[in-house]
Protein backbone atom coordinates (compact mmCIF):
# COMPACT_ATOMS: atom_id res chain seq x y z
CA UNK A 1 0.00 0.00 0.00
CA UNK A 2 1.68 3.49 -1.13
CA UNK A 3 1.31 6.47 0.86
CA UNK A 4 -1.65 7.89 -0.80
CA UNK A 5 -3.88 5.25 -0.56
CA UNK A 6 -2.98 4.82 3.26
CA UNK A 7 -3.80 8.11 3.42
CA UNK A 8 -7.15 7.92 1.66
CA UNK A 9 -7.60 4.75 4.39
CA UNK A 10 -7.13 7.52 7.35
CA UNK A 11 -9.37 10.27 5.93
CA UNK A 12 -12.33 7.55 5.25
CA UNK A 13 -11.69 6.03 8.78
CA UNK A 14 -11.17 9.85 10.20
CA UNK A 15 -14.83 10.58 8.52
CA UNK A 16 -16.73 7.26 9.97
CA UNK A 17 -15.21 7.89 13.64
CA UNK A 18 -16.85 11.29 13.41
CA UNK A 19 -20.42 10.39 12.08
CA UNK A 20 -19.88 7.38 15.03
CA UNK A 21 -19.51 10.22 17.46
CA UNK A 22 -22.54 11.92 16.12
CA UNK A 23 -25.10 10.56 18.54
CA UNK A 24 -22.99 10.82 21.63
CA UNK A 25 -23.13 14.85 20.77
CA UNK A 26 -26.09 14.88 20.46
CA UNK A 27 -26.98 13.65 23.70
CA UNK A 28 -25.57 16.50 24.78
CA UNK A 29 -27.24 19.68 22.72
CA UNK A 30 -30.22 20.36 24.53
CA UNK A 31 -32.13 21.92 21.31
CA UNK A 32 -34.82 20.81 19.22
CA UNK A 33 -33.74 18.17 16.27
CA UNK A 34 -35.29 20.88 13.27
CA UNK A 35 -33.36 23.81 15.26
CA UNK A 36 -30.32 20.91 14.97
CA UNK A 37 -30.57 20.01 11.61
CA UNK A 38 -31.57 23.30 10.27
CA UNK A 39 -28.40 24.97 11.57
CA UNK A 40 -25.71 21.96 10.61
CA UNK A 41 -27.38 22.49 7.18
CA UNK A 42 -26.19 26.15 6.74
CA UNK A 43 -22.83 25.69 8.82
CA UNK A 44 -22.02 22.42 6.41
CA UNK A 45 -23.33 24.36 3.21
CA UNK A 46 -20.64 27.50 4.07
CA UNK A 47 -18.15 24.93 5.06
CA UNK A 48 -18.50 23.31 1.60
CA UNK A 49 -18.93 26.74 -0.36
CA UNK A 50 -15.08 27.80 1.45
CA UNK A 51 -13.65 24.92 0.26
CA UNK A 52 -14.89 25.18 -3.15
CA UNK A 53 -13.51 28.97 -3.03
CA UNK A 54 -10.51 27.92 -1.95
CA UNK A 55 -10.08 25.26 -4.70
CA UNK A 56 -11.14 27.42 -7.48
CA UNK A 57 -13.17 25.14 -8.41
CA UNK A 58 -15.60 26.92 -10.73
CA UNK A 59 -18.40 25.31 -12.60
CA UNK A 60 -21.56 25.74 -10.16
CA UNK A 61 -23.70 27.49 -12.96
CA UNK A 62 -22.46 25.16 -15.57
CA UNK A 63 -24.85 22.46 -13.87
CA UNK A 64 -28.00 21.61 -15.53
CA UNK A 65 -31.30 22.97 -14.09
CA UNK A 66 -32.79 19.46 -13.81
CA UNK A 67 -29.58 17.82 -12.05
CA UNK A 68 -29.80 21.00 -9.79
CA UNK A 69 -33.48 20.51 -8.86
CA UNK A 70 -32.68 16.34 -7.97
CA UNK A 71 -29.40 17.40 -5.62
CA UNK A 72 -32.05 19.85 -3.47
CA UNK A 73 -34.55 17.43 -3.59
CA UNK A 74 -32.18 14.58 -2.10
CA UNK A 75 -30.80 17.30 0.04
CA UNK A 76 -34.25 17.99 1.60
CA UNK A 77 -34.29 14.31 2.51
CA UNK A 78 -30.88 14.74 3.74
CA UNK A 79 -32.19 17.36 6.31
CA UNK A 80 -35.01 14.80 7.31
CA UNK A 81 -32.82 12.37 7.77
CA UNK A 82 -31.06 14.10 10.15
CA UNK A 83 -34.30 15.11 12.41
CA UNK A 84 -35.51 11.15 12.00
CA UNK A 85 -32.14 9.74 13.31
CA UNK A 86 -31.79 13.14 16.31
CA UNK A 87 -35.48 12.37 17.48
CA UNK A 88 -34.65 8.83 17.68
CA UNK A 89 -31.61 9.55 19.89
CA UNK A 90 -34.30 11.57 21.94
CA UNK A 91 -36.61 8.55 22.41
CA UNK A 92 -34.38 5.44 22.63
CA UNK A 93 -30.94 4.35 22.82
CA UNK A 94 -27.82 5.67 20.88
CA UNK A 95 -26.97 1.74 19.73
CA UNK A 96 -30.51 1.34 19.17
CA UNK A 97 -31.13 4.56 16.85
CA UNK A 98 -27.91 3.64 14.80
CA UNK A 99 -28.43 0.20 14.55
CA UNK A 100 -32.14 1.02 13.17
CA UNK A 101 -30.57 3.89 10.79
CA UNK A 102 -27.97 1.32 9.30
CA UNK A 103 -30.90 -0.78 8.49
CA UNK A 104 -30.09 1.54 4.79
CA UNK A 105 -28.75 -1.62 2.47
CA UNK A 106 -31.47 -3.97 3.48
CA UNK A 107 -34.23 -0.98 2.42
CA UNK A 108 -32.41 -0.31 -0.81
CA UNK A 109 -32.71 -3.95 -1.21
CA UNK A 110 -35.81 -3.84 -1.03
CA UNK A 111 -36.50 -0.38 -2.87
CA UNK A 112 -34.07 -1.55 -5.68
CA UNK A 113 -36.89 -3.91 -7.66
CA UNK A 114 -39.42 -0.83 -7.84
CA UNK A 115 -37.27 1.98 -8.29
CA UNK A 116 -33.90 0.74 -10.60
CA UNK A 117 -35.53 -2.19 -11.70
CA UNK A 118 -33.07 -5.03 -10.41
CA UNK A 119 -34.18 -8.06 -9.10
CA UNK A 120 -34.52 -9.41 -6.08
CA UNK A 121 -32.67 -12.84 -6.17
CA UNK A 122 -32.32 -15.52 -3.38
CA UNK A 123 -29.52 -14.09 -1.66
CA UNK A 124 -31.05 -10.57 -1.64
CA UNK A 125 -33.86 -12.07 0.20
CA UNK A 126 -31.19 -13.83 2.55
CA UNK A 127 -30.08 -10.37 3.75
CA UNK A 128 -33.66 -9.34 3.92
CA UNK A 129 -34.72 -11.88 6.39
CA UNK A 130 -31.25 -12.00 7.96
CA UNK A 131 -30.93 -8.44 8.83
CA UNK A 132 -34.91 -8.44 9.92
CA UNK A 133 -34.02 -10.73 12.65
CA UNK A 134 -31.88 -8.02 13.84
CA UNK A 135 -33.84 -5.46 13.92
CA UNK A 136 -36.33 -7.70 16.18
CA UNK A 137 -33.46 -9.27 18.72
CA UNK A 138 -32.38 -5.52 19.48
CA UNK A 139 -35.90 -3.94 19.62
CA UNK A 140 -36.26 -5.81 22.77
CA UNK A 141 -39.42 -7.19 22.19
CA UNK A 142 -38.09 -11.01 22.18
CA UNK A 143 -37.39 -9.85 26.04
CA UNK A 144 -40.69 -7.83 26.61
CA UNK A 145 -44.47 -8.46 26.20
CA UNK A 146 -44.14 -5.32 24.54
CA UNK A 147 -42.66 -2.43 23.05
CA UNK A 148 -42.61 0.59 25.79
CA UNK A 149 -43.93 4.26 23.80
CA UNK A 150 -40.46 5.62 23.59
CA UNK A 151 -38.59 2.72 22.52
CA UNK A 152 -40.95 1.71 19.49
CA UNK A 153 -41.27 5.68 18.66
CA UNK A 154 -37.21 5.73 18.57
CA UNK A 155 -37.11 2.76 16.59
CA UNK A 156 -39.68 3.64 14.12
CA UNK A 157 -37.92 7.12 13.85
CA UNK A 158 -34.23 5.26 13.05
CA UNK A 159 -36.04 3.42 10.53
CA UNK A 160 -37.41 6.38 9.16
CA UNK A 161 -34.08 7.74 8.91
CA UNK A 162 -32.68 4.87 7.31
CA UNK A 163 -35.67 4.96 4.66
CA UNK A 164 -34.73 8.34 3.60
CA UNK A 165 -30.52 7.55 3.36
CA UNK A 166 -31.53 4.44 1.28
CA UNK A 167 -33.85 6.65 -1.03
CA UNK A 168 -31.24 9.09 -1.21
CA UNK A 169 -28.33 6.82 -2.52
CA UNK A 170 -31.29 5.34 -4.88
CA UNK A 171 -31.38 8.76 -6.02
CA UNK A 172 -27.91 10.08 -6.12
CA UNK A 173 -26.77 6.64 -8.46
CA UNK A 174 -28.81 9.07 -11.35
CA UNK A 175 -26.31 11.57 -11.04
CA UNK A 176 -22.91 11.05 -12.23
CA UNK A 177 -20.10 13.17 -13.63
CA UNK A 178 -20.65 16.84 -11.25
CA UNK A 179 -18.06 17.58 -8.95
CA UNK A 180 -18.84 15.82 -5.50
CA UNK A 181 -18.09 19.25 -3.58
CA UNK A 182 -20.55 21.31 -5.95
CA UNK A 183 -23.20 18.30 -5.54
CA UNK A 184 -22.55 18.30 -1.69
CA UNK A 185 -22.58 21.90 -1.33
CA UNK A 186 -26.21 22.08 -3.40
CA UNK A 187 -27.52 18.79 -1.32
CA UNK A 188 -26.61 20.92 1.99
CA UNK A 189 -28.44 24.13 0.56
CA UNK A 190 -31.61 21.69 -0.28
CA UNK A 191 -31.29 20.37 3.20
CA UNK A 192 -31.70 23.89 4.96
CA UNK A 193 -34.50 25.09 2.51
CA UNK A 194 -36.38 21.87 3.74
CA UNK A 195 -36.40 23.73 7.51
CA UNK A 196 -37.18 27.03 6.46
CA UNK A 197 -41.11 26.31 7.32
CA UNK A 198 -40.10 25.47 10.98
CA UNK A 199 -38.74 29.12 11.83
CA UNK A 200 -41.60 30.67 9.86
CA UNK A 201 -44.46 28.48 11.16
CA UNK A 202 -43.36 27.87 14.64
CA UNK A 203 -42.67 30.06 17.60
CA UNK A 204 -40.39 28.20 19.78
CA UNK A 205 -38.04 27.12 16.96
CA UNK A 206 -35.34 29.17 18.51
CA UNK A 207 -33.69 27.91 21.85
CA UNK A 208 -34.33 30.58 24.53
CA UNK A 209 -31.12 29.81 25.94
CA UNK A 210 -27.70 28.79 24.47
CA UNK A 211 -24.70 29.03 26.57
CA UNK A 212 -21.30 29.20 25.16
CA UNK A 213 -20.32 25.51 25.50
CA UNK A 214 -24.02 24.44 24.04
CA UNK A 215 -23.11 26.77 21.20
CA UNK A 216 -20.28 25.83 20.89
CA UNK A 217 -20.92 21.84 20.04
CA UNK A 218 -23.75 23.49 17.60
CA UNK A 219 -20.76 24.96 15.54
CA UNK A 220 -18.88 21.66 16.04
CA UNK A 221 -21.70 19.94 14.65
CA UNK A 222 -22.20 21.95 11.62
CA UNK A 223 -18.58 22.46 10.46
CA UNK A 224 -16.35 19.48 11.38
CA UNK A 225 -19.62 16.54 11.49
CA UNK A 226 -21.05 17.84 8.35
CA UNK A 227 -18.15 20.03 6.34
CA UNK A 228 -15.16 18.53 7.22
CA UNK A 229 -16.33 14.84 7.79
CA UNK A 230 -18.11 15.31 4.15
CA UNK A 231 -14.84 16.37 2.79
CA UNK A 232 -12.66 13.69 4.13
CA UNK A 233 -15.10 11.19 2.76
CA UNK A 234 -15.36 12.44 -1.11
CA UNK A 235 -11.80 13.64 -0.85
CA UNK A 236 -10.77 9.62 0.34
CA UNK A 237 -12.81 8.78 -2.65
CA UNK A 238 -10.62 9.82 -5.33
CA UNK A 239 -7.90 7.13 -4.21
CA UNK A 240 -10.58 4.46 -3.03
CA UNK A 241 -13.07 2.03 -4.60
CA UNK A 242 -16.03 2.18 -4.01
CA UNK A 243 -16.26 -1.04 -2.48
CA UNK A 244 -13.52 -0.20 -0.29
CA UNK A 245 -15.42 3.12 1.21
CA UNK A 246 -19.07 0.94 1.29
CA UNK A 247 -17.06 -1.79 4.04
CA UNK A 248 -15.12 0.93 5.72
CA UNK A 249 -18.48 2.82 6.48
CA UNK A 250 -19.58 -0.05 8.50
CA UNK A 251 -17.04 1.62 11.27
CA UNK A 252 -19.49 3.99 11.60
CA UNK A 253 -22.24 2.21 13.95
CA UNK A 254 -19.45 -0.21 15.08
CA UNK A 255 -17.61 2.92 16.94
CA UNK A 256 -21.22 4.45 17.88
CA UNK A 257 -21.90 1.18 19.97
CA UNK A 258 -18.71 0.92 21.83
CA UNK A 259 -18.55 5.05 22.35
CA UNK A 260 -22.12 4.84 23.32
CA UNK A 261 -21.17 2.48 26.36
CA UNK A 262 -17.95 3.92 27.12
CA UNK A 263 -19.53 7.84 27.76
CA UNK A 264 -23.65 6.61 28.21
CA UNK A 265 -23.37 3.53 29.59
CA UNK A 266 -26.02 2.77 26.79
CA UNK A 267 -24.99 -1.33 26.53
CA UNK A 268 -27.11 -3.37 24.44
CA UNK A 269 -28.12 -6.78 25.92
CA UNK A 270 -27.15 -10.41 24.46
CA UNK A 271 -29.93 -10.64 21.74
CA UNK A 272 -29.10 -7.11 21.15
CA UNK A 273 -25.35 -8.00 20.50
CA UNK A 274 -26.82 -10.68 18.48
CA UNK A 275 -29.21 -8.59 16.73
CA UNK A 276 -25.98 -5.99 16.31
CA UNK A 277 -24.04 -8.63 14.53
CA UNK A 278 -26.70 -9.82 12.22
CA UNK A 279 -27.83 -6.39 10.61
CA UNK A 280 -23.58 -4.91 10.44
CA UNK A 281 -22.23 -8.68 9.65
CA UNK A 282 -24.81 -10.07 7.21
CA UNK A 283 -24.33 -6.07 5.50
CA UNK A 284 -20.58 -6.31 5.51
CA UNK A 285 -20.38 -9.51 3.72
CA UNK A 286 -22.80 -8.33 0.89
CA UNK A 287 -20.37 -5.51 0.17
CA UNK A 288 -17.40 -7.71 0.42
CA UNK A 289 -19.14 -10.34 -1.81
Amino acid sequence: MNKEMAKSYLMVIAAMLIWGSSGVLRRNIPVSSEFLAFIRGILGALFMLAIILYNKNTGLSKIPAKVVGTLLVTGAMYGLNWIFFFEAINYTTVPVATLCYYMQPTIVILLSPLLLKERLTIKKIIVVILTATGMVLISGITENSSLGENQLKGILFGLSAGFLYALNAILNKRISQIDTYHKTFIQLIGATIIMLPYPLLTNDFFPTEINIHIGLLIFILGTVYTGVAFALYFASMKKLSASSVAICSYIDPISALFLSALLLGETLTITGIAGAILIIGTALISEIK
